[in-house]
């Protein structure tokens, strides 16, 4: 009987009986199922009201990066990831940083951008002009969506427009900016965009049709800056080795795009961890890298009179200590529990440290001893693991892939079968 994807209502059965039916679909073993069911600290029943279709949950490790002095405060960070080496690099690199008096950070105000998309207008420079005569109006309208945002001081402050020129035709963006305090915005921004959109529509002539928030947060950025002794580094010649792979990745859009995945290495770990939005964050990133019209990267290390190395880095963080997964799991309210922020800034800006963090472990590693010497370990031990290796045998399997300098799953099975034949 042909298998199909088409099951009407799913979506209204309850997980286990979802299950069912891919385990059915997928020939799932009944040890293949329990282990989906087995969620540990994430219930089954606040998976479902997650996301839909829930069927399980899927573990990722969570590590504590140490030795973090930001502004004169230590932090411990919460990380999640499943790449080996991220959490020990940041840890070292933040150990170094701290000989230099540790991270120096600050931060914008809160304020995301939400974008309302006009088109069919016959005058879009005389609409424009109409929209600024009315800010006020369309102010309150946007902030009478949330008045307990705007209780707190947040709410929509301004209102620009812009035209831009299109394949089909000119459009007028109207755009709310909005102060989000510690949330990170999304729903608050859309719900005032939706709002004011009928009014737009009066005001220009024009049909609306997106009304959504930006994840271009260029009014949300975090910096942060720091000082590396060369000696912590491993004298000069590390030091030149760091600047002159970041005048590289300044340079070529190519290098810079696997310069911004290390520095995201780390600040996607807190965000994953804290149950933020890391689309959001990478999406964030990724296009300020570019808004000067080409690719480049988001730090810059440069060498000071005294020979020492100095690192800085701008990014958008739109990060929230309120709403949605924030406060729905378990662990993510954990996590912040241990990064102990008062503030979505203060979070952002713990954000920005960490990146440079890891992008400063990296490009040590790739400056001094090459990417892999630090990472080599770790990989070969999750490759032994991968391959089957007894407890009791990985870490000699590790040890003979790493002197032989071939960490691969095949060579492991090879060590593996070679254990069992001196053990008989």
């Amino acid at each position: 009987m042909k298998k199909s994807s088409s099951i009407s209502g799913f979506y209204k059965l309850a997980p286990k009986q979802r299950l069912k039916i891919v385990g059915k679909f997928a020939d799932l073993s009944e040890e293949e199922c329990n282990l989906l069911l087995n969620t540990g600290s994430l219930p089954l029943d606040v998976a479902d009201r997650m996301i839909e279709n829930t069927v399980g949950a899927i573990p990722i490790p969570l590590g504590i990066g140490v030795n973090f002095l930001i502004n004169g405060r230590d932090y411990l960070i919460p990380m999640a990831t499943e790449e080996p080496s991220v959490v020990a690099a940041a840890s070292y690199a933040a150990k170094m940083v701290r000989k230099g008096g540790g991270f120096y950070t600050s931060s914008t105000n809160s304020i995301m951008i939400g974008q309302i998309q006009t088109v069919g207008i016959r005058k879009p420079q005389v609409a424009k002009i109409e929209v600024l005569k009315a800010e006020k109006k369309i102010l309150d309208k946007a902030n009478a969506q949330d008045p307990v945002l705007c209780s707190f001081g947040g709410g929509a402050k301004k209102v620009t427009t812009k035209i831009i020129s299109t394949t089909v035709g000119p459009m007028l963006i109207v755009e709310l900016h909005v102060d989000c305090r510690d949330a990170m915005g999304a729903n608050a921004v859309n719900t005032m965009c939706e709002s004011v959109a009928p009014m737009i529509e009066k005001i220009t002539g024009g049909q609306v049709y997106l009304r959504i928030i930006s994840n271009l947060a260029t009014e949300r950025l975090v910096k942060a800056r720091c000082t590396i002794p060369k000696e912590e580094l491993g004298g000069i010649e590390v030091v030149d080795g760091i600047v002159n792979a970041s005048a590289f990745a300044s340079a070529d859009p190519y290098r810079a795009a696997t310069h911004n995945k290390g520095i995201l290495n780390g600040t996607i770990a807190v965000i994953l961890a804290t149950g933020n939005d890391h689309r959001a964050i990478e999406a964030g990133a990724h296009a300020y890298a570019a808004i000067g019209g080409a690719y480049t990267a988001l730090s810059i290390w440069t060498k000071n009179e005294n020979n020492d190395l100095e690192g800085t880095i701008e990014m958008p963080m739109a990060v929230g200590l309120v709403g949605g997964a924030v406060k729905t799991h378990p662990i993510a309210k954990i996590s912040l529990k241990i990064l102990n922020v008062k503030t979505a800034r203060e979070f952002g800006e713990v954000l920005g440290a960490v990146g440079l963090a890891q992008n400063l472990g990296a490009l040590r590693a790739l400056a001094d001893e090459g990417i892999q010497r630090g990472h080599m370990a770790l990989h070969a031990r999750n490759v032994a693991i991968a391959a089957g290796a007894k407890k009791k045998d990985v870490n000699l399997i590790v040890e003979k892939m790493i002197k032989e300098q071939k960490i691969r799953v095949d060579r492991a099975k090879e060590l593996i079968n070679e254990l069992e034949e001196q053990n008989c």
